[in-house]
Order: structure tokens, then C-alpha cells, then sequence
């Protein structure tokens, strides 16, 4: 029943319709990144941006990516940059808080085993840094 009242080319323009709207979607939440990501634009030129995207969608998008197009790539690019550094510190400030406690657990057992502390020190000491 379904095949006679939406035949396939309808199908076909239905799902190519479906297709360009998710397209369209995803250009602007990239174009709207792009402008908010952008340092080299004042917040007079953002909002004049997002206003004519709005106002004039079509016209606005193709003419931001005439305009701006070529050097959204490297705004992404610089975004990945920093986020990849500051991932990189994250992990290098975390390994490096894990081997302190090595190391503090091996300073206190030198100083226990020289008798510089108690066994009791030793253990509270030891509880404090593995907590």
C-alpha cells in the first residue's frame, strides 16, 4: 500500500531533503563555533556576524565562508593545539604527583629503616600518603 502512495523518487528526494538539512544544521553550529572562536575579531564584529547569519541565513553563510572560510581551518587547528597541551600537562602534572609519592614513600622507609622514626611514625605517615 505504502509503495504506491510514495514512490521511490519520493523517497529518494525525501531522504536527499533529510540529508541537506542535517548539512545545513552542522554548517552552522561550525560557522557559529568559528565565530566565537575567533580572537581576531571584537565582540561588535561577532555579534554582527551571528546577526546576519540569522537575518539571512543562506547569504549570510556563503558570504562568511567567502569571507572567512580560508582561515577557519586554522582556527580549528589552534584550538586542537592548546587543547592537546593542555591534555599533555594534565598527564604529565598527574604522573608526576604519582611518583612523588614513591618517592616519599621511599624517603620514610630510609628514614625508618636509619631510626630516624618509629614503626608507628612510619605507619601513620605512610596511611597519610596512600590516602
Amino acid at each position: 500500500m505504502l509503495a504506491y502512495n510514495y514512490p521511490v523518487l519520493s523517497i529518494f528526494w525525501t531522504m536527499l531533503e533529510f540529508f541537506l538539512f542535517f548539512l545545513w544544521i552542522w554548517l552552522l553550529i561550525v560557522i557559529f563555533s568559528d565565530i566565537f572562536r575567533s580572537h581576531d575579531m571584537g565582540g561588535l564584529a561577532k555579534a554582527v556576524w551571528v546577526l546576519f547569519v540569522i537575518i539571512l541565513p543562506y547569504i549570510g553563510v556563503l558570504i562568511y565562508l567567502i569571507a572567512r572560510g580560508g582561515s577557519m581551518h586554522e582556527r580549528a587547528e589552534k584550538q586542537a593545539e592548546q587543547s592537546q597541551r593542555a591534555f599533555d600537562d594534565y598527564v604529565k602534572k598527574t604522573a608526576g604527583a604519582s611518583g612523588s609519592s614513591v618517592d616519599d614513600l621511599a624517603k620514610l622507609a630510609d628514614l625508618k629503616s636509619k631510626g630516624v622514626i618509629t614503626d608507628a611514625e612510619f605507619d601513620a605517615q605512610k596511611a597519610k600518603l596512600l590516602s
